[in-house]
Parts: structure tokens; sequence; C-alpha cells
């Protein structure tokens, strides 16, 4: 069996961008990955401006500390303020344009204003209390790369710079297909040997949290027909098909054998716990992955190993996720495969979850996050361990 880094630099050699670049409105870009460089068309901020509210001065007028000086002009942001002649101050607010000829502000609560002058009572440094023109963003900066998912702080950042609209990634078109006689939707009385389908509300989320664009083939029967049917349509309509179930050894497990005959399987089996029987390969010449069947075992191996394949189709060009080391407050024997425990942090360190079955969905919700059991790695209580927020994987 491959170890989780093993598989997943498999997975990343045989990856590529499988989209095409479209150029969207910036509003809309949230979540989309940058398909080109943005480089800064303008200085951000265009103009020295006042970081406070106060008095624009020429330093070297003010001699007589007692004395007054005479207000010349008043300026608010979006005004276009006049020269600043010897011998004057400039009423200005914060945001506002600094005067030519000012070269220090002094905000107001040190000052005092009487019949048309101000009086300093506190002088501040020269170049005080002014933002410098370009000392945020100067014309010509790369500010944003491409494969970089846009967040809402891009966003702002592109609009400060007067950027409408940006070229992007398509969004990845990922087919998903649950497998099994036993699987019954929510909403429906089960019957005697059935099971809810939980994986498709699992897999149909997490990918759709992702930015992908989600095509649901429902549930193929465990017949190999049924399963070749849809894995055709799947083929058809989508950039890449992800399943749960169905590539095990069993003798209702379908799938693999299907996806053989109708492309390959270039990898099977991983040193992870949960989910062992994680495959990939290709349809009729579109990427496979084949998740295991136990509710459990979707949720890690579509975070720990899908992810970073499925980013790397969508353009992204970095998919990497960074544990921070805690504290275990759980002791946890020698693991033969790479165990991920689900796990909650308390505030002193992270607690585990009572049962670590691969069946039990509940623990993924109790929890916050999963710690990164390594092979041969003994835990014990109080030790430093890796651990895997759920926020680090959207």
């Amino acid at each position: 069996m491959l170890s989780v880094n093993e598989a997943i630099s498999r997975l990343l050699g045989n990856s590529k961008c499988l989209v095409d670049i479209e150029s969207i409105d910036l509003i809309d870009a949230t979540g989309r990955t940058l398909a080109a460089d943005i480089i800064a068309p303008i200085d951000v901020p265009p103009a020295d401006n006042s970081a406070m509210d106060g008095y624009a001065i020429r330093f070297s007028d003010w001699q007589d500390p007692t004395g007054g000086i005479p207000l010349s002009q008043r300026i608010t942001a979006g005004s276009v303020p006049k020269e600043l002649e010897p011998g004057r101050a400039a009423r200005i607010f914060t945001g506002a344009e600094v005067p030519p000829g000012a070269d220090t502000v002094v905000m107001q609560e040190n000052c005092e204003e009487a019949d048309g002058e101000v009086r300093i009572l506190k002088l501040p440094a020269v170049g005080a209390n002014i933002r410098r023109r370009a000392q945020d963003l100067a014309t010509g900066q790369k500010v944003l790369s491409a494969g970089q998912r846009l967040r809402s702080q891009d966003l702002g950042l592109a609009a400060s710079l007067g950027i409408a609209r940006v070229s992007v990634y398509r969004r990845l078109r990922v087919a998903v297909m649950s497998t099994g006689d036993e699987l019954r939707e929510p909403g429906h009385y089960l019957q005697p040997g059935q099971i809810y389908n939980s994986n498709r509300y699992t897999m149909k989320s997490q990918l759709a949290t992702w930015g992908f664009e989600v095509v649901d083939m429902g549930v193929a029967r465990d017949d190999p027909g049924a399963v070749r049917e849809l894995m055709l349509e799947a083929a058809g309509q989508a950039d890449v098909i992800v399943t749960s179930g169905g590539v095990s050894v069993g003798e209702e497990d379908h799938v693999k054998a299907v996806v053989e005959s109708l492309g390959s399987i270039d990898l099977w089996r991983i040193a992870v716990k949960p989910g062992k029987p994680f495959a990939f390969g290709q349809v009729r010449g579109k990427p496979f992955i084949g998740l295991p069947g136990n509710p459990v075992s979707v949720f890690v191996t579509l975070l720990v190993i899908a992810r970073p394949y499925l980013f790397a189709c969508q353009g992204t060009a970095d998919s990497a996720v960074h544990a921070v080391r805690q504290i275990a407050l759980f002791d946890r024997k020698i693991s033969q495969r790479e165990d991920y425990l689900r796990v909650r942090d308390t505030g002193a360190g992270v607690e585990l979850f009572s049962n670590q079955s691969s069946g039990v969905l509940f623990s993924t919700t109790w929890g916050d996050g999963l710690v990164r059991h390594k092979t041969g790695e003994e835990i014990h209580e109080g030790k430093l361990v890796d651990y895997l927020p759920y926020a680090v994987f959207n």
C-alpha cells in the first residue's frame, strides 16, 4: 500500500488544469481561481492624504507655540485642495488629499481653533499623520498571482485598484455518484436492510464549498451494467468523476472492475485509516477518484487525498494544508496506517471522540478537526500532535 504522501504525490504527478479561462465581474469572483496575475495600474493611495481629522501645516512655519496660524481652506475627502500658502494652515479631514506645500498634519485633539486661526497645543514630528502616495501599492506592482483562490480581501484589493473584471478558470465540473442497493434517500421510509445515503450529501456539499460545479449522478445499483451506464454518462458530462463505495474487494463491489474495463485503475489501496480502499484512474480519458463507502472514510479521504488533486485540476497553484501543533488530551497506541482522528479543540488541547470507527459520522460533527496520527507513532497525553482544523481544508 502507498503512504498518504506517496498517494498525493502520485495524483499530483498525474494532474493538469482541466478548465478553460473566462472573464467575470469582480463582485462574483469569491472562491474562484485567478487565471492571470493582477498588476497594479495605479498607485494606492493615488496621492498623499490625511490619516486624521486635523490641520495641515508647513512644519517650518510653526515658530511660536503660543500664537495662531490663519486658516486658508477647508479640505474634505474627495475635494481638490489648493496649494498651502506659507504661514497658513488648512482644516483637513481623514482621507482628504494633503495640499501641495503642506508636510505635516496635526490631529485636532492637539489644536484649538478660534476666529479663523488655529493654535497648536502639541506639535508632532514633521511628516506626522500623512499617508504617503503608493504606500499601499505602487503602479506596476504584482498584487495577486495566477493560481490563487480569491478571498474577500483579494476582491477588496482588486477593487481598490479600479479593477472591475478578472480572468478566472471555469469552475471544475465534478460528477458525483454513490453505489449500493442498500442506499435510500432522506425523506423516504427505510425498508429492512436499507440505510440513508449520507455520502451523496457529504460529497456534493464539500465539492460545492470548494467552488466546483457538481453534477449529481445519483445512485448506481450493485450491478455492473448500471455502474457502467452511469459511469459513461458521468464521463460525458464532467471533468472529473468522484464515486463512493464499490472499490473494495467484495463480490458486489463493481466500480473498480467497471472502471478498469472503461479505462484504467492507476492507484488502489492506501495506508490510511479510515479509507484504505481509495482508487484513482480514468474513465474514457476523464480522471476517476473512487472513495471508500464508509461515511467517515468518504469525509477524510475527500479532504486529505482527493482535495489537492481536484484543486490542481481547477488550476489552483497551491492546495497544501498546514497542520498546527496542539497538545493531545488523550493516549493512542502505535498505528500501522496513517490515522486521521476526529478531535475537538478545548482551548487546553484537543480531545478525542470516543469511537473512531469509520461508520460513526457523528464524530465528524462533534469535532472541529483531525489529528494526523503518523504511522509508527505513539501518542501520549500532553504530547504535541499535528492538528488540522476543518477550516484549513476550505
